[in-house]
């Protein structure tokens, strides 16, 4: 949920210009590019109040044209379902900026040229990892988050959120998956994503 929360204030920042185009190209071009994208996440919050990170694991459900389902099995189980004009949780329907399905778009399913109208990007593409970094380009958006941190090789492997208040949260990916189609529990999930 604090991955979403974040990434929600991100999509704020979807007005600006195109950076780090060459290095974006190069990644792209790396990245498994199928309708279903699956596996496992662990996320680790760091809080600048606590000693130990607040760590939470669960499972993770791309597809190309409906969606994302989010799933948190540790500690708590949670449900979060998202798409381009609907995000569901636990709690009810929530409002969706119009961007919010890029985000998860470019990074579950290989779009990174969906990140460059809202950050600045730098990055490196080495023959087995590649880096990006990416600074919000909103001012007020520069208040809340420092950068985003995404790596991998031919996935996501890695995201690191970094806080202006000097929180950090680091998911990293595993297990993933393509398959040909989407489980019975999954083509369910996503029925209630549709209209």
């Amino acid at each position: 949920m604090i991955l979403i929360k974040a990434l929600l204030l991100y999509c704020l920042a979807f007005s600006q210009g195109v950076a780090g185009e060459a290095v974006l190209t190069e990644i792209a071009a790396r990245l498994a590019k199928t309708p279903i994208t699956q596996g496992d996440f662990h996320q680790q919050k760091h809080l600048k109040v606590l000693h130990k990170p607040l760590i939470s694991t669960g499972t993770f459900t791309y597809h190309q044209s409906k969606g994302v389902i989010w799933k948190t099995l540790t500690p708590v189980v949670s449900l979060l379902l998202v798409n381009e004009s609907r995000l569901l949780t636990g709690q009810g329907e929530q409002a969706v900026p119009a961007a919010f399905g890029k985000v998860f778009k470019a990074m579950l399913g290989g779009d990174l040229a969906a990140l460059t109208d809202g950050f600045a990007i730098t990055g490196t593409d080495q023959k087995t990892v590649w880096q990006l970094a990416l600074t919000p380009k909103d001012e007020m958006l520069q208040k809340i988050i420092s950068t985003m941190v995404l790596s991998g090789d031919t996935e996501l492997r890695w995201l690191e959120i970094r806080e202006a208040g000097g929180n950090v949260t680091r998911i990293t990916f595993e297990n993933i998956t393509h398959p040909a189609q989407l489980t019975d529990e999954q083509e369910a999930d996503f029925e209630r994503l549709s209209p």
